[in-house]
C-alpha cells in the first residue's frame, strides 16, 4: 500500500522518536465544525509539546495520508464530500480515488502497517442493541483481533450495547486493560455496571502487556479502556435518557447501516444541550494524553 508520510512523521520515523496514530473520523462526523478543527489541533499540539508527533490518518484524493499537514485538516473538518471509510472500504476509496476520513478499524490496520505502535481515538465501535436481530457489530472488533497495536479509548460508545462488546472482545482474544480500573467504562460515563478489563496503573505496565503478547506471537491489539475525567463526565442514569431518546427518534426515521451511529451522537448532542459535545472533546484529549506517554515509553 502506498502511503504518503508527513515530513514530520518521517523526521520521527528516521530518529526513532515516538508517534501517536489518531483517526480522522472524530473530525469529519464525529465533531462538528469549527470544534473538530479546534479540537484536531488540540490534539496534535498536546502530541507535539510532549516530544510525541501526531499522525492523524485519512483517505485523501485516493492517497492514504499518514500525518496531514493543517490545510489537510481543514479540509478533513469543512469539506462536505469527506466519506467515512472503515477498513472494507479502504481498497474501494483507493481504486475511486476518494477522500474519506478513517475509522478505527482503518486507522489501526494502517497505524500497523506505517509501523506504529500506539493509537489514540475517542471509544470504540462494538455491539449495538439489537444486533440480535440485526447484526450490526463494528469491523473495530474484529480488525482488533486482528492487529497487534495498542489502542487507547474511552472504552464503548455509549449508544451500544456495553455488556455484549465486552464479550465479544473476549471472545475474539482481544486482550483489554483498564487504566486505574476494573469497570469497562461507557464513553461519556466513567461506569458501565459491566467489569471485565485487567486493571493497569501505569504506562510500563500497558507497554510490558503488550511486549509480552507480541513475544507470545498474538495477532490482536492491546485496548486500554480509559475513562473520561470525573470532572467532564455525564452520570449513566443521565446518559441512559438521552440514548433512549435518541434510539425511538431512530426507529422513527428507519435509520439503520452505517448511519446508525452519527445519527445517535448527532440527536444526542442536539438534546443534551451541548453537554455531550464537551465531554466527546475533553475525552477524546484525555486519551490522546494517555496515549503520548505510551508512545513515549515505547521507542
Amino acid at each position: 500500500m502506498k502511503i504518503k508520510y508527513s515530513e514530520g512523521v518521517l523526521r520521527a520515523q528516521k530518529l526513532n522518536s515516538p508517534i501517536l496514530a489518531l483517526e480522522s473520523t472524530i473530525i469529519s462526523h464525529g465533531l462538528p465544525f469549527p470544534d473538530n478543527l479546534e479540537f484536531a489541533k488540540k490534539a496534535e499540539l498536546l502530541c507535539r509539546d510532549s516530544g510525541v508527533e501526531p499522525a492523524t490518518i485519512a483517505v485523501l484524493d485516493g492517497v492514504v495520508c499518514v500525518g496531514l499537514s493543517e490545510n489537510q485538516l481543514n479540509r478533513i473538518s469543512s469539506s462536505d464530500n469527506i466519506k467515512k471509510v472503515s477498513k472494507g472500504a479502504l481498497g474501494v476509496a483507493l481504486a475511486r480515488g476518494w477522500s474519506g476520513a478513517t475509522t478505527v478499524s482503518s486507522t489501526a490496520h494502517i497505524a500497523h502497517i506505517a509501523n506504529i505502535s500506539v493509537f489514540a481515538t475517542g471509544g470504540i465501535g462494538g455491539v449495538h442493541r439489537g444486533a440480535e436481530e440485526t447484526f450490526d457489530i463494528s469491523q473495530d472488533l474484529t480488525t482488533l483481533s486482528q492487529t497487534p497495536i495498542i489502542v487507547v479509548s474511552a472504552g464503548a460508545k455509549s449508544i451500544l450495547d456495553i455488556s455484549r462488546t465486552v464479550e465479544a472482545l473476549e471472545t475474539l482474544g482481544i486482550t483489554t486493560l483498564g487504566y486505574k480500573t476494573k469497570e469497562f467504562p461507557a464513553f461519556f460515563s466513567r461506569e458501565s455496571g459491566v467489569f471485565g478489563p485487567s486493571q493497569v496503573n501505569s504506562e510500563k505496565e500497558i507497554v510490558s502487556v503488550f511486549n509480552k503478547n507480541i513475544e507470545l506471537g498474538l495477532s490482536s491489539a492491546v485496548l486500554v479502556t480509559n475513562p473520561i475525567p470525573a470532572d467532564n463526565e455525564i452520570p449513566k442514569n443521565k446518559m441512559d435518557l438521552f440514548i433512549e431518546d435518541a434510539y425511538g427518534e431512530m426507529y422513527k426515521k428507519s435509520i439503520s447501516g452505517k448511519e446508525v451511529t452519527p445519527f445517535l451522537l448527532k440527536y444526542i448532542v442536539e438534546n443534551s444541550g451541548g453537554e455531550s459535545l464537551e465531554a466527546n472533546i475533553a475525552l477524546a484529549l484525555n486519551n490522546v494524553g494517555l496515549g503520548v506517554k505510551i508512545a513515549k515509553k515505547i521507542v
